[in-house]
């Protein structure tokens, strides 16, 4: 995908807004793919300095707007703004990603994807892991029917810091983990509950578990903290005739594993029948790399994001009745 868009006559200009801790990556790889062309920060040193190592001016995001030759806008500014810089970036014809969450209400997200598509611009939101190529092969595997009916899932996001002050930890961790849940299920939640707790500020919650039933009778929980003694990013599937891992934490070559353990039932009773684990062959490719080089796609070609305004919009459904169920359960 990389090679045709580099050797292509039509390549988006791409700038990037929000250059910080994570903008930068996206600045790297919008490079990296040949499509940046502008920067835009709000720290004056940041700025300047990714301006001239990239070779790309610095400029306001009014002047970006108002350039019809910057096709489009990457957004990786904080959370709360993100709703008003992707209604302003659609209103001036632009294409836009953004990065996760959508909005921080889903009033809010809803009308940025009516006003994509009355635009007809392309709204795609970064949950990265969707781009992970375990993960593409994992969704392959539950297709395919490898592991049978879905019983249960698990998520652990575990990390000491980067502690945020604009976010809690449900909204700063756990899109990426309820946005895969979401796609291998293929269902929206009937019920969410949620629980967190407060250790270093009284109103940003450090540690959540979410719980997610699904109409077919699957569960499904996930557990993020910011105040974790070690780094962990598992995902977990169980099935009827089988279990998969994803764990981003281990080399490619153990990324994803199948488990063909089963439960057989003799003379009635249930006996778990083990297997050693299958590891799954993938190709090591960067996500982020690969989730940038598919917007561009969809935005040269039309074609609709994997991780579109939509989709996003389903997650942020389940983060603000999560965000409810833990305040309610607070009070």
């Amino acid at each position: 995908m990389e090679k045709s868009l580099a050797n292509s006559n039509t390549l988006p200009r791409i700038a990037v807004v929000g250059c910080g801790y994570w903008g930068k990556n996206l600045v790297r790889n919008f490079d990296a793919l040949g499509a940046l062309s502008a920067i835009s920060d709000t720290d004056d040193e940041n700025r300047e300095a990714l301006a001239t190592k990239y070779a790309v001016p610095a400029r306001s995001f009014s002047d970006l707007l108002a350039d019809e030759t910057i096709t489009a806008l990457a957004i990786a500014t904080p959370a709360e703004t993100h709703a008003e810089l992707v209604n302003a970036a659609l209103h001036a014809n632009k294409h836009v990603f953004v990065e996760k969450p959508l909005a921080l209400s889903l009033s809010d997200g809803k009308k940025l994807c009516q006003l994509a598509e009355k635009q007809g611009r392309a709204l795609m939101v970064g949950h990265l892991l969707q781009y992970h190529p375990a993960f593409l092969k994992f969704c392959d595997i539950v297709q395919e029917g490898r592991l049978g009916k879905l019983q249960y899932l698990y998520s652990n996001r575990l990390n000491l810091g980067k502690v945020r002050r604009e976010e809690n930890i449900l909204w700063s961790f756990a899109p990426h983990d309820i946005s895969m849940i979401l796609w291998l299920v293929n269902e929206e939640p009937t019920k969410i509950h949620a629980i967190g707790a407060n250790y270093l500020h009284e109103d940003i919650a450090d540690v959540t578990t979410t719980h997610l039933t699904f109409p077919s009778g699957i569960q499904a929980h996930i557990y993020v903290s910011w105040l974790h003694p070690y780094k962990e990013q598992k995902l977990v599937v169980i099935g009827e005739n089988g279990m998969a891992v994803f764990d981003d934490g281990q080399d490619w070559n153990r990324k994803l594993l199948i488990y063909p353990h089963r439960i057989e039932w003799i003379e009635g009773v249930p006996r778990p029948s083990k297997a050693d684990a299958e590891p799954v062959v993938i190709e090591a490719n960067e996500p982020l790399k690969q989730e940038c080089a598919h917007f561009l796609e969809c935005v040269q070609t039309g074609k609709t994001p994997r991780t579109n305004g939509w989709e996003g919009l389903r997650v942020l459904h389940v983060l603000e009745a999560a965000q409810k169920s833990m305040m309610k359960d607070k009070s």
